[in-house]
C-alpha cells in the first residue's frame, strides 16, 4: 500500500477512535461507542507499522501532518463545521512540514 494511503487509513482510524471517546464523554453517547472506538485505535497503531521507514519516529512525525489535514476533513464532513482560512493555512503548514520530514535530503 502506498505511504499516503497508509497514512490516510491511520489518520481516519485514529480520528474515529478518538471521536468515539469524545462522543461518549462529551456528547453523552452510549458507552457502546467505545468498543468500535478501541478497535479503530488498534487499527490506527497497526497501520503505522505498514510504513516502510528506517525509524519509527520519522514515520510518526510525517504522519502528524496527514493527521492534521485529515482532522480538518473530518471537521467538515462528519461534524459539519467548515474549516476557516486559519484552519486551512495551519493544515497546509503541517502538510508541508510532513513533506519535509519524508523528502528531506539525508
Amino acid at each position: 500500500m502506498p505511504v499516503a494511503a497508509t497514512y490516510l487509513v491511520a489518520a481516519f482510524a485514529e480520528i474515529a477512535g478518538c471521536f468515539a471517546f469524545w462522543a461518549v464523554f462529551r456528547l453523552g453517547r452510549s458507552v457502546f461507542w467505545l468498543a468500535p472506538g478501541l478497535a479503530a485505535l488498534v487499527l490506527f497503531a497497526y497501520a503505522l507499522t505498514w510504513v516502510d521507514a528506517a525509524a519509527a519516529g520519522r514515520a510518526f512525525a510525517a504522519y502528524g501532518g496527514v493527521y492534521v489535514a485529515a482532522s480538518l476533513v473530518w471537521l467538515w464532513l462528519v461534524e459539519n463545521v467548515q474549516p476557516d482560512r486559519w484552519d486551512l493555512i495551519g493544515g497546509a503548514i503541517c502538510v508541508l512540514g510532513a513533506a519535509l520530514v519524508v523528502m528531506g535530503p539525508r
